[in-house]
């Protein structure tokens, strides 16, 4: 019986689907066996990054702890070390640590001690430790005015003489996270001996039906630090003023509103932010989804 085209066709290409097969399945080996070498390698690699990486953490760590060890040791023998000494060890100890340390009680004891001391350069000294002070400040309000918002205002000393125990600063409306704050500040007390001023804050919450107000009154000097001294807002958001510059007839402070995992490591959320931050987070999938 003759073929007809069709069957020729068969016979051609039958061998050919053959050896098309075999080729699609030792490319398939092929290609399968490549992926898991790639991820196999991969998750070496990364396995040995996290080694480096928390080896690198804990000898850092240890290094650190070893440091302010020592040097809080000179601190608590005042006898064994000189003015210099313990200069030079909070300039080290401010450095590594104004992040995660309140050092201020370090900045008042060493403050008093210079003023105490007979040492004919105890003027330098108290420049020098005003000077690590405000550096430090002015590395932080860099970085918390990146997340969040600031203003400024200056006290004039001679109006707050007019006016003796209460003088009112412009407020000013900081929005962060979709939330708008009223900062009211009031000056209670200028002190020009030890550079401090007392502050009456006042935080207004707009998006609270009726607003909601919170009060405060502190005092602050060139070793307040924001990171370290603000005030807890709701939202997981914090506020401080510092003092970033005293003069002879005024000075300036500065208002920071910034996010809670901003602050120090030593502030931790409390279980209604956590709550309150759940609660968010699944009311925007919820609209997500609705979507």
């Amino acid at each position: 019986m003759q073929k007809d085209f069709w069957d020729v066709l068969d016979i051609i290409f039958r061998p050919v689907n053959g050896l098309l097969a075999a080729i699609a399945v030792a490319l398939l080996g092929y290609y399968a066996s490549n992926t898991l070498r790639e991820r196999e390698a991969s998750q070496t690699n990364q396995r040995v990054y996290t080694e480096l990486m928390s080896s690198r953490e804990l000898a850092e760590s240890n290094l650190r702890k070893d440091m302010f060890l020592s040097i809080i040791q000179t601190f608590q023998r005042p006898e064994a070390a000189g003015l210099e000494a313990k200069m030079l060890n909070l300039e080290m100890l401010t450095y590594n640590f104004h992040e995660s340390l309140n050092l201020k009680p370090l900045f008042m004891h060493l403050d008093r001690e210079i003023q105490a001391s007979n040492d004919p350069g105890k003027a330098a000294y108290v420049t020098r430790l005003n000077q690590l002070a405000r550096e430090v400040v002015l590395r932080q309000l860099v970085l918390l005015e990146q997340v969040g918002q600031k203003f400024s205002r200056t006290v004039d000393f001679e109006k707050f003489r007019a006016s003796p125990g209460y003088m009112e600063l412009d407020p000013d409306t900081l929005s962060l996270d979709k939330t708008d704050r009223e900062f009211m500040l009031a000056v209670r007390r200028i002190d020009p001996a030890r550079r401090q001023i007392t502050i009456e804050l006042g935080v207004r919450t707009l998006e609270t039906s009726p607003p909601l107000t919170q009060s405060r009154t502190f005092q602050i000097s060139y070793f307040d630090f924001p990171m370290i001294d603000n005030t807890r807002l709701s939202r997981d958001q914090r506020a401080a003023v510092v003092l970033t510059e005293f003069g002879g007839d005024s000075a300036e402070i500065t208002v920071v509103l910034f996010p809670g995992q901003y602050a120090s490591i030593k502030e931790r959320v409390s279980y209604d932010e956590v709550v309150e931050r759940l609660r968010g987070l699944g009311e925007a999938e919820a609209a997500g989804e609705s979507r």
